[in-house]
């Protein structure tokens, strides 16, 4: 009963926050809860967000498969400034998203803080949420230095 109390609170917290993933999820999770289907929640927890990322970088791999990218885009990238600091950019971004993978697999329940400071961040700083790997790969990076300064969580 209390995990079903969570869900609901999330979707109602998705909704007012602006972010239809969390709702969304929820909202699925929910339903798998209320017609028995629990026996799957291990698999979607194993295999989600392999899921997730794999369509993800489906998306993003859309322009070159549509031809929308053309050859002469990779030499602007490698050969302009702003080319090679999206590059950096990237590069990075994915560094910090590994590190945030990490500490979703470590800690898992450190989710509940993600959603709840997402939802900080859109209302109070107009953010825009991007989703939880990234705010997960800050946290980590925070956690670290945190730490490295003399914390003791």
């Amino acid at each position: 009963m209390v995990g079903e109390l969570i869900l609901v609170i999330l979707i109602v917290i998705g909704v007012i926050g602006r972010s239809p993933i969390i709702a969304t999820a929820a909202c699925l999770l929910l339903v798998i809860k209320l017609v028995h289907l629990e026996r799957y929640l291990p698999t979607i927890e194993r295999r989600g967000l392999e899921l997730g990322l794999l369509f993800l970088t489906l998306s993003v791999l859309v322009p070159f498969a549509a031809e929308r990218i053309q050859f002469k885009d990779f030499t602007a990238v490698l050969t302009s400034w702003p080319g090679i600091l999206a590059l950096a950019g990237g590069a990075i971004a994915t560094f910090i998203n590994s590190k945030g993978l990490d500490l979703l697999k470590m800690d898992p329940q450190i989710v509940v803080g993600l959603v709840l400071g997402s939802i900080a961040g859109i209302i109070l700083l107009r953010g825009i949420p991007v989703g939880p790997l990234m705010a997960a790969g800050i946290t980590a990076i925070l956690y670290k230095l945190f730490k490295l300064f003399g914390g003791s969580p």
